[in-house]
């Protein structure tokens, strides 16, 4: 019997890219899987992913669907085959089955006549940046060493001012070295609708960088704050929606916070059926399944042992994260911060003392927040009662 359907069908279209950040877990991480792939996804791969993400669709009787366009960088694809492989998915699916089509992008070959292919196509620009600033992004460099931010700064500034319809918004991996007020500001300098901030992968045999003291958590919770108390959404932070959604019972799904069923799956550039790429932070082959898509089917890759797992929620996790008193808004933590070499992902996560931080703190905030407010309530009420009370 298969698993929940698959909802996010990541595509790689193209297999490398035009960066050589220093950090990157992709091409400079334990996984040599890359090595050996097309540099991009031929057209008979598209066209038999578009045929099984329909099939899966349809199988499902799914109503919507998220298309991610990924690599290495996507752009470096072309922005018309883009544009294509995009339309050959909405053409190939159920009618009544929405695709929201993102292109996940570093900014940096963006340009105006590339930005007008993917709007009309209906596909949103979903950008990665360390920063708003030159100096947030030192890392981001080409294989040359020339940095990227003139050219991804202009990228994302196009987006915003030309296409802002077409805006996902900015991924950002948390860097606690940084001042995480001033680079939370300096992202909304850049008017993206909706900021992701991630956690640098890292694990239990291969710590992420500055990993000590619950650093990463006090970082989220000084963002958190300015977020919380800006006194209007100036933008959408997933990660922090979440965690409130989930402290108030509600719904969510997000790799990272919860217990939801993992649905997400990658095809890669030469049709190969994956896991996420943050598993490739683990060790060589960690997302590999053995499977295609010209083989196979996606129902297939949901009974596949890893994936599974993954979905099955308190099941898989530690005892020590049963037993915790914040596991349906933590649910472990993201799957790739599990894992210990010798004894796979069935651990806490390597971030436990940050993401304890960061729930305790939003909740506490909560909490005082709706004191607050049902005191103010109260207050008005017993002066309406008095006014009435003394009215004739």
């Amino acid at each position: 019997m298969s698993g929940q359907a698959f909802r996010q069908f990541i595509v790689k279209v193209h297999g490398r890219c035009n960066l050589a950040c220093t950090y990157c877990y992709l091409y400079a991480g334990p996984d040599r899987t890359w090595r050996s792939r097309p540099r991009a996804a031929a057209p008979e791969v598209l066209d038999r992913t578009a045929t099984r993400i329909a099939e899966h669709a349809r199988t499902h009787a799914l109503t919507a669907l998220s298309l991610v366009l990924h690599g290495g960088e996507p752009l470096m694809a072309g922005a018309e085959t883009l544009a294509r492989f995009t339309a050959l998915v909405r053409d190939r699916v159920p009618a009544g089955c929405a695709v929201d089509a993102v292109v996940q992008t570093n900014a940096t070959l963006l340009t105006a006549r590339r930005l007008a292919v993917l709007a009309d196509a209906g596909l949103r620009v979903g950008i990665s940046l360390d920063g708003g600033l030159a100096a947030h992004n030192a890392r981001r460099v080409d294989h040359a060493g020339h940095p990227s931010w003139p050219a991804a700064s202009r990228g994302a500034r196009l987006v915003a001012e030309h296409a802002p319809q077409a805006y996902a918004g900015i991924l950002t991996v948390v860097d606690v070295t940084l001042d995480p007020v001033e680079t939370y500001e300096s992202l909304l300098a850049l008017r993206p609708p909706a900021l992701n901030l991630l956690l640098p992968h890292g694990n239990w045999s291969a710590p992420p960088p500055h990993w000590a003291g619950a650093r990463h958590g006090e970082w989220l919770c000084a963002v958190f704050d300015r977020w919380w108390t800006a006194g209007r959404r100036e933008t959408r932070v997933r990660l922090f929606e979440e965690c409130v959604a989930l402290l108030l019972g509600l719904p969510s799904a997000t790799e990272a916070l919860g217990l939801a069923p993992f649905d997400a799956v990658v095809v890669e550039t030469d049709g190969s059926i994956e896991q996420v790429d943050s598993l490739k932070s683990a060790y060589d082959g960690a997302a590999r399944t053995g499977l295609d898509v010209f083989r196979h089917t996606f129902d297939e890759a949901l009974r596949h042992p890893a994936v599974a797992a993954r979905q099955a929620g308190a099941a898989a996790l530690a005892d020590q994260c049963r037993a915790c008193p914040l596991l349906t808004v933590c649910g472990g933590g993201h799957y790739a911060h599990r894992y210990r070499a010798g004894h796979g992902f069935r651990n806490p996560s390597v971030y436990c003392a940050d993401l304890q931080r960061l729930i305790r703190h939003v909740a506490a905030r909560l909490a005082a927040d709706t004191a607050a407010t049902t005191a103010a309530a109260m207050a008005s009420r017993a002066s309406l009662d008095a006014h009435e009370g003394s009215t004739p």
